[in-house]
């Protein structure tokens, strides 16, 4: 079905332990069918860039490539931008 390959990338900069990331994943969860779960581990040696730039902020949420929000969710942000992603496909 060709609606699975237009749904929006979220990615989720994360490291574990992150008990703030587990709970942004529950917020989201009733918008898991409208989007892609990217999850990066900024920990792992290939995204050391991504850890100097975020260490201090996870959980980082980008939306199809763009930075959307740090530290919780804001849903409303992101329903936002994923309607509107949703309307442009």
């Amino acid at each position: 079905c060709s609606t699975s390959t237009n749904k929006p990338v979220l990615t989720l900069f994360t490291k574990k332990p992150c008990p703030l990331c587990d709970e942004a994943k529950e917020v989201l969860q009733p918008y898991k069918r409208r989007f892609i779960l990217q999850e990066v581990d900024i920990t792992l040696p290939e995204n050391s860039a991504w850890n100097n730039k975020y260490k201090y902020d996870i959980p980082v949420f980008h939306l199809n490539g763009k930075f959307l929000m740090k530290h919780r969710v804001d849903i409303q942000k992101f329903e936002d931008q994923l309607r509107k992603l949703e309307l442009q496909n």
